[in-house]
């Protein structure tokens, strides 16, 4: 059954997202607040829906309750990481998983310059968690820089797929907090050749 929208609403729901794009930042300090299963189902049905090479939908989606299991994975980070802690304090963890080999191929073999395409993809579908769980009320934050193959062990990952992020998601202790500033458009803008200001428009 087709949807027929109100402009109105599609308006209102534009000023949503952009709000949710410009306020969105990492979140490294929860409440003790219990982050629900539907909650986390919302979150992470927007990540499906993100694009992917080919539509091969290379992503998986590891919900980790466990808090022994949470304390391990917070240990897999790079030392002195300040999401740790987050991580240990948070109900849930969203781990994101990427199977190998299929994006970025054609035929089996690789379609880009780039081989790990698969990165790529998990980057559209991570924004789209990231940016469903700012509208949620929610608090995120993604790390990258941890033992990913000590967490495929962890956390029994099959040798054709590998972890990629972990996202630690709760409620912020501070709901006002904003990211640092982003360098301005007119310096990343360049019209027809690299380098070239793009000054008709700033």
């Amino acid at each position: 059954m087709l949807a027929f929208y109100n402009y109105q609403n599609i308006g209102e729901t534009c000023m949503e997202l952009q709000k949710a794009i410009v306020n969105r930042c990492s979140i490294r300090k929860f409440t003790d607040y219990f982050v629900t299963d539907d909650e986390i189902a919302q979150i992470l049905s927007a990540g499906r829906m993100a694009q992917s090479w080919a539509n091969t939908q290379v992503w998986r989606f590891l919900v980790v309750r466990e808090r022994e299991l949470i304390h391990s994975i917070s240990q897999l980070y790079n030392e002195e990481n300040p999401a740790q802690k987050c991580s240990d304090s948070a109900s849930a963890l969203i781990v994101i998983c990427a199977k190998l080999n299929e994006s970025g191929t054609k035929k089996g073999q690789t379609a880009t310059t780039f081989k790990e395409w698969f990165l790529f993809d998990i980057g559209v579908t991570t924004q789209n968690i990231c940016l469903t769980a700012y509208e949620l009320g929610l608090g995120s934050v993604v790390i990258g820089a941890l033992d990913h193959a000590e967490c495929n062990k962890l956390l029994h990952i099959p040798k054709d797929f590998t972890s990629v992020v972990v996202i630690p998601v709760g409620k912020p202790q501070n709901p006002e907090k904003t990211g640092p500033g982003r360098n301005e458009l007119k310096d990343l803008v360049y019209l027809d050749r690299f380098g070239d200001k793009f000054t008709r428009v700033f």
